[in-house]
C-alpha cells in the first residue's frame, strides 16, 4: 500500500493563490519516481475532475479549464508533486484529491484530499 497525505488547503480570497502537496511518505525513495501522479478536484454535487497530472519522466498535463493557473510539479527527493494554484476563483472551490498510479503494485491509490474553499 502507498498512502497519499495531501495538505495545503484552506480558505482564500478570490485572486489569491494555494500551494498544495501531495506526500508519499511510505514511498520507497527509489521508486517514487516512477509513479504518475495526478491532482483531482470534487466539488458537492459534482464528479471528480482531473486538474493535472505528471509523468513519472516529468511530463505535466493539464485540464484544459485550469491552463495558465495551475502549475504541478515534483520533488523525488522529498517524495511530493506540489500544485500551485493562482488567481483562485469561487469555481475552484472543491476537495483536492491526489493519485499514484504505482507500478510495483500495478494500481492506483488515492489520498483523503484537501479542501480549498475560495469566498470573500
Amino acid at each position: 500500500q502507498v498512502p497519499l497525505v495531501e495538505s495545503g488547503g484552506g480558505l482564500v480570497q478570490p485572486g489569491g493563490s494555494l500551494r498544495l502537496s501531495c506526500a508519499a511518505p511510505r514511498a520507497i525513495f527509489s521508486e517514487f519516481s516512477t509513479y504518475d501522479i495526478g491532482w483531482y478536484r470534487q466539488a458537492p454535487g459534482k464528479q471528480r475532475e482531473l486538474v493535472a497530472d505528471i509523468s513519472a519522466s516529468n511530463r505535466p498535463n493539464y485540464a484544459d479549464s485550469v491552463k495558465g493557473r495551475f502549475t504541478i510539479s515534483r520533488d523525488n527527493s522529498r517524495k511530493k508533486v506540489y500544485l500551485n494554484i493562482n488567481s483562485l476563483q469561487p469555481e475552484d472551490t472543491a476537495a483536492y484529491i491526489c493519485n499514484a498510479y504505482v507500478p510495483r503494485y500495478k494500481n492506483t491509490f488515492w489520498g483523503q484530499g484537501t479542501q480549498v474553499t475560495v469566498a470573500s
